[in-house]
């Protein structure tokens, strides 16, 4: 029997935590705001507004890089716990129109509508009706993508920002995919990146023509997954009760770093966002790993784990801190910093 497409939307809400300052002041609207520390911390960009980021300001950046940048900038304080009530808002919208639904992070989730709520047979037209609710409702904008897929979905929702709606059917998806950058592809990161490059594969249409064999050979079972999208398949489902076993943040730094001075405060930005994660989804850790990408892309990741959870962003910063020092960080540059949280129990 003949099995119809999905209908999968990815909605990316545009600049999140700049966009939700920007409303509750008007007075910031239309100019650049980045939302961290002050410039003089040893704070990160968690995220910049539209205006800030035509100066090449972008999350992960050192606050002070940014505001050297762009010194007009305004620098506000991060309120986590509006961002999460308004993201709870926003979920509660997507349940509305089908109880399929995976947060990716406070401001992004997939949403399956292949059997909907509405009984409505096009998905384009529920993405248009969600991205409305969502402005009527929060006075937050909105990108959508639809699709038969998530991968498909997903890169959608990023191809007209902000508050851009883009389709991809089963028609348009080969041509799509084979002019697709390979840097785009799900799962290529920079590591990947740099030995695809190395075979040649540049875009979707040369990662087919590599071929299924000469991939797996390559990258092992990614590069099955990898022949799968190039050949606009992705099976993955979208999983409302997909549960978390660890809770992290890593940074890919702006330039190789050596300095420890400067990693330890990457460190403990990336420290203080895992904690008020943990705090929003009530849970604490008593495993710490820490995970270091050197310069040459060679990753590593040390652990250690505890009887009582870790407590505090501080009791995170000063055990990865430890586990940074097990490695040759100081001595061997880092491209990468991150730390996470496992082996969770229950907080009050």
């Amino acid at each position: 029997m003949f099995e119809l497409p999905r209908k999968i939307i990815h909605v990316d809400m545009d600049a999140f935590y700049a966009s939700v300052e920007q409303r509750d002041r008007p007075e910031l609207r239309g100019l650049p705001v980045v939302v961290s520390g002050p410039p003089q911390s040893r704070s990160v960009v968690c995220t910049a507004s539209y205006e800030a980021r035509r100066y090449g300001i972008h999350s992960a950046m050192p606050a002070s890089q940014a505001y050297r940048l762009c010194p007009q900038a305004i620098f506000v304080a991060p309120r986590f716990d509006v961002y999460s009530a308004i993201s709870k808002q926003i979920r509660g919208i997507f349940h509305q129109y089908t109880d399929l639904v995976e947060p990716l992070a406070l401001d992004e989730a997939y949403l399956d509508v292949t059997n909907n709520k509405m009984n409505e047979p096009s998905a384009t037209r529920l993405a248009m009706r969600i991205k409305e609710q969502i402005v009527a409702e929060t006075g937050l904008s909105c990108s959508a993508g639809v699709s038969f897929n998530k991968f498909l979905a997903k890169l959608a929702s990023g191809w007209k920002k902000p508050s851009g709606l883009t389709v991809i059917t089963p028609e348009q998806a080969p041509a799509f995919v084979a002019q697709l950058p390979i840097g785009k592809f799900y799962g290529v990161g920079k590591a990947t990146l740099k030995k695809m490059l190395e075979c040649g594969i540049k875009t979707g249409a040369d990662l087919k023509s590599f071929g299924r064999e000469k991939l797996h050979e390559r990258f092992g079972k990614m590069g099955d997954f990898f022949y799968e999208l190039a050949s606009c398949r992705d099976e993955r489902e979208v999983n409302p009760s997909r549960e978390r076993k660890s809770i992290g943040r890593e940074i890919t730094l702006e330039q190789d770093l050596t300095d420890l001075t400067d990693l330890k405060r990457v460190l403990q930005e990336v420290c203080n966002d895992v904690v008020e994660t943990l705090e929003r989804h009530h849970v604490k850790g008593r495993t710490v790993t820490l995970k270091v990408r050197y310069s040459d892309f060679k990753t590593i990741t040390r652990s250690k784990s505890f009887s009582e959870a870790i407590a505090s962003s501080q009791e995170l910063y000063n055990v990865a801190v430890g586990l940074l020092a097990a490695t040759e960080a100081g001595q061997r540059p880092l491209r990468l910093i991150g730390a996470s949280v496992s082996n969770f129990v229950t907080s009050s």
